[in-house]
């Protein structure tokens, strides 16, 4: 069937149901098998009619297409099957397992063998795995739940879930447009054709001589009526009389977009058909990675698809296995699901020395904020340390290249406000908007490194709003002004590109979008009208009243599929309003605002769930699916009656302006989690002297580390990049820091030493219960709840030991307080690795923990295992050697998506819930010994032992850069010496661990930009790792020393030497050293040690010291060359004795 043909059923489907020809619909649902109506399927299945079920599912899918449709059927069919014996009607169940049940015994003969013996039973749930069986209600629920997800994963079904995206009565549209083209056509056309049938064309008679009216005042030619208003097609025709302009032939805002076909929309509409598409928001920051920001339609309706499916819920049992229980699955809400989550805590007081008038976070440097006040100056903060990094006033860069009317507005009334500033996509550049004329374009280095970069006199009058664009793949300002237009303009060059006009008042506001391959333009005015352009001169496409007329903006949700706008009228009435894209009408109105609003509101929207708007002295906060208040914070009072208001982009933390020149930074427990860690090192400034002059290039790994020269005479390369999330960027002077251990700020001398910790009594340790069975810990990780830890050892056998909670342990934390249990479900059956025919002790193990700490991805050298945590049952293996696996990594966003190293030197994507590669990278040379995902750069970092280091793209698994391990000189990596990689907190930098070296890396450029060499006569690194908050590296040797770093710069600060942990009689034997090394997930002075003799030992520094050491000074040079160069067991002084 042609694809017109295709449409024309979804027309004729839409018009069926429009006239309520319910059972005719799904009739024609399922002979044209183009769309599965799933709530009708929905409420088949929830009032139990399974002929008509498995009649309609027939239109899609048969029993034995493939795994998923079998087992679609097969969830049918027991279910069926259970409630006729839960009636105990035996007959009935016998009649069901023999011709129903019965066909899928030829795949698995002992599942039909058990369902079977279920007759044999007075009540089924004597079985243990349906002991959970609830009611027949309940039951259907819970099935319904995996039926939608086999649905939706299921390839038969793809593109059949989602009805297309069409105006209402879209089948009398056509009819009417091609009814007035036919009275087009009449010879003597009446002004009110009386049309009675569709079934000839239509034609007007002779009337009686009268003469036709002329085209250019037909109101037949008028725009037609709203999609949905449509008059009937009966006595008065279909046609709408409205005086006005004769419109172009295809009335639709998207009418002309150059080469691209799209159909014609209302032209009274805003008209945005079609799946929404995620896109940028309007008074906020723009998504990082262009090719997230504008997915397709059939990517977004895939990403929606795939998801139910997560690991994190449950998996996906194959069809032999009986599910444990009938537990539903739990919904995929939103992670942000509940009040609790909104920022309203205080974190931050910041005073930027005049009213901030506009914010902005940084799309990738979340802690970055922008600020634009009311006397033209530009502050950037550091919110997380307080610091303020950047003032400047506003200055006009070149008077000379300003227009007149600019220069004489400037001499009459030099007083410039900033009405909006704003980050490009990529961080790389900002924008802001001045009260006169001029757009000013700075580039971002990092740290305070601002510079000029373009100045645009944009409009004449006022700027009132800029926004950046990627029309045809080029980066692009959109600005708009009091005269009354929009430009565009190259933000390379600063060359305008486009001009529209149109608005009969100055434009407030503008907001860029993108949908099906079509970059358009909202823009607002202070009239209340909404217009849309495209990028071709050709004139706005739609001409649409705002609720509010007068000061008006436009925003999309974070994924680009709901619009939002909020308005203020002149009277102070205040609204947000959601709109019906395909209908260009307002779809819910939110209340709860001033009845008059003191001021213009501003709004923002975050995490596709939440709006929040400054009004009446406060906050307030709406649930996007609810009209009504969910909560207002007053931030601890001061705010302003209409105060300015930003969310960064994961919606943890809220930028609010305050009273008397100030802002507050609003956050939620990840805002706050994410703050502490700039706590956590604020010491690290106030042991610098107010003279200590700042760096030129302020390198996202703290520029401290510039004094710090590495040995063997490497230069240090500093990469010019923002500033890592979590650290300090070593740009304040000792003024402006407030130490959080007040002792620090106190030194009485410059002089710095390396904390040594020889004895047990100098820190907190624990050694955990053992394992006899166990001689070696290969992999040990923390649960992401800290409280536990799991450990693999060389033996294939797995580890668990978990801390519950006490009266001495509250919080149920791991601790080196308290003993744990070596936990084991009450079965008594273990971990274990598949093993194949390999000595364990000489394979490569290698584990992954889901997010929920559910399940355990792990492998010996033979098949990959996937195991319950909670049971310790093996849910399935897959992937039987050769190769094997060496490294497991889930993907950040997808649970189901594991890439895994292999021993071939190969990476293989792997799908889980489809059994399935879907990529293979090729690139190394020997086998895989590390990977790691950044969800922020979308890329995927592997390692191997070939000490090269790989960047591949996440998007579509290619190669983007490659770099072999910079080996110190005189030094040369063992044959197979494994190299690690493991991200910083800031998702843009990461950690190399070598035997011969510790490095960080800037992941766009993969260059080096700090490294740090044990010295030649020290024994190699054996592993190391961050800690939670990114702020130190923990480093454990072969000569069982443990040494801890600042991350910021790489420079040693505490070691702790074997003697704490180990017995004399151990320490003295060579062989025992720690392997391993994790850090735990909460608290940043945690880590445990996995060591060669099976023992696990978890260490914490004292109560009264809090910390482990003190950061050596920057300025100290001739001490921080020893701790740059320190090695794990130095000579002389420095060597730890055992």
């Amino acid at each position: 069937m042609s694809s017109l043909s295709r449409e024309l059923v979804f027309l004729i489907l839409q018009f069926l149901d429009e006239e309520k020809f319910k059972e005719t619909v799904h009739k024609l649902e399922q002979e044209s098998g183009f769309f599965f109506n799933m709530k009708y399927f929905e409420d088949e299945v929830q009032n139990g009619n399974w002929d008509d079920v498995e009649k309609y599912l027939s239109g899609f899918t048969k029993v034995d297409d493939n795994r998923y449709s079998m087992k679609i059927f097969f969830e049918i069919r027991k279910q069926k099957y259970l409630e006729a014996l839960d009636k105990h009607d035996r007959s009935k169940a016998v009649e069901i397992l023999v011709k129903d049940l019965k066909v899928f015994a030829s795949f698995n003969e002992e599942l039909f063998k058990e369902i079977t013996q279920l007759l044999t039973l007075e009540n089924f749930r004597e079985n243990e795995q349906l002991s959970k069986y609830g009611d027949t209600k309940s039951a259907r629920a819970i099935m319904l739940v995996e039926l939608k997800k086999l649905i939706e994963a299921n390839p038969l079904f793809r593109d059949k879930l989602q009805f297309p995206n069409l105006k209402n009565s879209r089948l009398r549209t056509l009819i009417n447009q091609s009814l007035n083209w036919q009275h087009q056509l009449c010879k003597n056309p009446r002004p009110n054709p009386d049309i009675k049938t569709l079934f000839v064309d239509h034609s007007c008679g002779q009337p009686n001589g009268a003469r036709a009216p002329s085209p250019a005042n037909n109101p037949l030619l008028g725009p037609l009526p709203k999609a949905g208003g449509f008059p009937p097609l009966g006595a008065h025709g279909p046609f709408q009389a409205a005086p006005g302009p004769v419109p172009s032939p295809l009335a639709g805002w998207m009418s002309n977009p150059p080469q691209v076909a799209h159909p014609s929309v209302s032209g009274s509409a805003i008209g945005l058909g079609g799946p929404s598409i995620p896109a940028a928001l309007k008074h906020p920051r723009t998504p990082t990675n262009p090719s997230l920001d504008f997915p397709t339609g059939d990517s977004d309706h895939m990403s929606k698809r795939t998801r139910p499916l997560g690991i994190n819920e449950e998996v996906n049992l194959p069809i032999n296995v009986l599910p444990a229980s009938f537990q539903g699955h739990n919904s995929h809400s939103q992670a942000f699901n509940a009040p609790d989550d909104l920022p309203k805590t205080v974190a931050r007081t910041l005073n930027q020395g005049s009213s901030p008038m506009s914010m902005d976070f940084h799309p990738i440097q979340q802690t970055l904020l922008l600020v634009g006040t009311n006397v033209g100056d530009i502050g950037l903060w550091e919110v997380g340390s307080r610091d303020k990094l950047v003032l400047r006033n506003f200055k006009v860069w070149d008077l000379s290249a300003c227009s007149m009317p600019m220069q004489a507005a400037l001499v009459k009334d030099p007083g410039v406000s900033v009405n909006r500033v704003i980050w490009s996509p990529d961080g790389s550049l900002f924008g802001v908007a001045y009260s006169r004329h001029i757009v000013q374009i700075y580039s971002y280095h990092g740290g305070d490194d601002i510079r000029q970069h373009l100045e645009i006199d944009a409009h004449v009058g006022g700027v009132n709003d800029l926004a950046f664009s990627h029309p045809n793949k080029q980066l692009c300002v959109i600005t708009c002004g009091d005269d009354k237009t929009i430009k565009v303009w190259d933000a390379a060059t600063g060359a305008r590109q486009y001009t529209f006009e149109g608005h009969d008042a100055p434009v407030y506001s503008v907001c860029p979008h993108y949908k099906e391959n079509i970059q358009f333009i909202f823009s607002t005015a202070l009239d209340g009208k909404i217009k849309a352009w495209l990028y071709d001169n050709m004139g706005s496409r739609v001409d649409y009243e705002a609720p509010g007329r007068w000061c008006t903006t436009m925003a999309y949700s974070a994924d680009g599929t709901r619009l939002f706008s909020c308005g203020t009228s002149k009277d102070g009435e205040s609204h947000i309003v959601e709109w019906n894209e395909s209908e260009g009408a307002v779809k819910r109105t939110y209340v709860g605002f001033r009845k008059r609003s003191l001021g213009v509101v501003q709004f923002d929207t975050t995490k596709n769930r939440f709006l929040a708007a400054g009004d009446d002295f406060a906050i307030k906060y709406w649930d996007m699916d609810n009209t009504q208040l969910l909560t207002s914070v007053d931030a601890d009072g001061g705010l302003p009656a209409s105060p300015r208001i930003r969310f960064n982009k994961d919606g943890a933390l809220l930028a609010v302006s305050s009273n008397e020149n100030g802002i507050k930074i609003l956050a939620n427990s990840d805002g706050l989690r994410l703050l502490r860690t700039f706590e956590n090192h604020s010491y690290d400034a106030a042991s610098r002297t107010p003279e200590a002059p700042k760096p030129a290039i302020n390198n996202a790994i703290s520029a401290a580390a510039s004094a710090a020269p590495t040995s063997g005479g490497l230069t240090e390369r500093v990469a010019s990049v923002g500033s890592m999330s979590g650290t300090n960027g070593d740009t304040r002077n000792i003024t402006d820091v407030k130490p959080r251990i007040t002792e620090e700020s106190n030194h009485k001398s410059k002089i710095w030493k390396l904390t040594e910790i020889s004895e047990s009594s100098q820190c907190r340790s624990l050694k955990l219960p053992e394992n006899m069975r166990v001689t070696k810990i290969s992999r040990l990780i923390y649960t992401n709840s800290g409280n536990a830890i799991l450990a693999l050892a060389s033996n294939a056998i797995h580890l668990l030991w978990k801390w519950q909670r006490s009266e001495r342990n509250s919080s149920g934390k791991a601790t080196a307080g308290i003993s744990p249990q070596l936990w084991q479900p009450s079965s008594g059956i273990l971990m274990t690795n598949d093993v194949a025919d390999m000595n364990p002790e000489e394979s490569v193990s290698c584990f992954a923990l889901s997010k929920n700490d559910s399940y355990v991805m792990s492998a010996s050298g033979g098949k990959i295992s996937l195991f319950n945590m909670m049971t310790f049952k093996t849910m399935t293996m897959f992937m039987a050697p050769p190769p094997a696996a060496t490294y497991l990594a889930f993907h950040p966003q997808d649970n189901n998506v594991i890439a895994i190293g292999m021993d071939d030197s190969t990476i293989q994507i792997y799908n889980v819930r489809v059994d399935e590669v879907k990529s293979k990278l090729k690139g190394h040379s020997k086998r895989i010994t590390g990977l790691a995902f950044s969800h922020v750069l979308n890329v995927l970092v592997s390692s191997g032992a070939d000490s090269q280091i790989c960047v591949w793209s996440s998007d579509g698994w290619e190669k983007q850069k490659a770099k072999y391990l910079q080996l110190p000189p005189g030094r040369t990596a063992a044959a197979q010496s494994d190299t690690r990689v493991q991200f910083h907190q800031d998702q843009i930098h990461f950690l190399v661990v070598h035997e011969t070296q510790l490095a960080i890396y800037e992941t766009s450029k993969l260059e080096c930009v700090k490294q740090w060499v044990p010295r030649e006569s020290s024994a190699p690194i054996s592993h190391a790792t961050f800690s939670c908050d990114s702020q130190l590296v923990y480093a454990c040797f072969l000569d069982a020393t443990v040494c801890v770093f600042t991350a910021s710069h790489l420079r040693l600060r505490c070691r702790i030497n074997p003697s704490v942990y180990l017995a004399p009689s151990v320490v003295s034997n060579l062989n025992v050293h720690p392997l391993v090394i994790a850090a735990h997930p909460q608290e940043p002075n945690q880590f445990a040690l996995g060591l060669s003799d099976g023992v696990v030992h978890v260490f914490e520094p004292l109560e009264s010291e809090g910390k482990w050491g003190v950061p050596p000074p920057a300025e100290n040079t001739s001490t921080s060359n020893a701790a740059a160069t320190s090695p794990a067991r130095g000579s002389g002084s420095e060597q730890g004795q055992r």
